[in-house]
């Protein structure tokens, strides 16, 4: 998802970029990504093990993709002289806070998810001191791939109702709007703008679960109402989810960047893509017979 639109982003910039898939480079084979990495000014690692459940009864294999590839791009970086934009998450934090995290909290990985993501900002951070980039973003949507945005409008085609989690804090982020930002970051790192370290790279505001889902149905002409609030103790998951995923985004200042726009406005602007409003449309064809 995040990938497709940093190629799109890049293209909108006037910037020649290549995007290497799953089946074009197993960033797991060292020589593989050193071949990759060569002549490169800065790479952007959308790549990840993103499976939070199955992490929790396979973190080595998650780690050998989140954490040890990680360091191995961050090494190959550095031997290709090029700067590494890495993207992590709100997952490697505790969740336990009330205020915004900043981005030099420590951090307190509750499921091994996070623990495999933090291992992998540890590589950036170690490997790269001045030319790696760790964007933590949380709670992505867009066109491509499996989302939050794009299910519950799938589900209002078919369901009367829908309950929705109500009890956990986070900031919904259109995954175009961070690729857009992370070109940005990336151009300001080039011209020796962007101090290199921590950014968080998700949506102003916040909300939850149930103030997304609804706000997504009001957007698509859908009644919010049909959106009802319930607790996470009704869906027992494998992984912990954190309670507060809530970043604060002071460090963009320092690159001279804004923050991302406030979730509702990157929200309204993401729904006018053909994407979500093909399933719009479908919802209310839905409702109506």
């Amino acid at each position: 998802m995040l990938g497709q639109d940093v190629l799109t982003a890049l293209k909108d910039a006037g910037i020649e970029a290549v995007g290497l898939g799953r089946t074009d480079l197993d960033i797991t084979d060292p020589a593989a990504v050193r071949a990759a990495v060569e002549g490169v000014a800065v790479v952007v690692n959308c790549a990840a093990w993103t499976d939070v459940d199955g992490a929790e009864t396979a973190e080595e294999a998650a780690t050998a993709v989140n954490g040890t590839a990680v360091r191995v791009l961050a090494e190959a970086c550095a031997a290709a002289g090029a700067r590494l934009l890495h993207i992590s998450t709100d997952y490697v934090l505790p969740g336990d806070a009330s205020e915004p995290y900043s981005e030099n909290a420590a951090t307190g990985p509750v499921n091994a998810y996070g623990r495999t993501k933090l291992v992998g900002e540890q590589a950036v951070a170690e490997v790269l001191p001045q030319d790696g980039y760790v964007v933590r973003s949380a709670w992505l949507y867009g066109e491509h791939g499996h989302n939050f945005v794009a299910t519950m409008l799938k589900l209002a085609a078919v369901r009367d109702s829908l309950d929705v989690v109500d009890d956990q804090h986070g900031q919904p982020t259109w995954s175009y709007a961070l690729a857009r930002h992370l070109v940005a970051l990336g151009r300001a790192a080039l011209d020796g703008k962007a101090p290199a370290g921590v950014y968080h790279g998700t949506a102003g505001g916040r909300t939850t679960w149930m103030g997304l889902a609804r706000e997504a149905y009001r957007l698509s002409g859908l009644d919010p109402e049909r959106i009802r609030p319930t607790t996470s103790d009704a869906y027992v998951r494998p992984a912990v989810r954190p309670a507060f995923s809530v970043l604060g985004h002071d460090r963009w200042a320092e690159a001279g960047l804004p923050p991302l726009a406030d979730w509702h406005v990157q929200l309204a602007e993401a729904l006018t893509a053909p994407g979500f409003t093909a399933l719009a449309d479908q919802a209310r064809d839905g409702r109506a017979g």
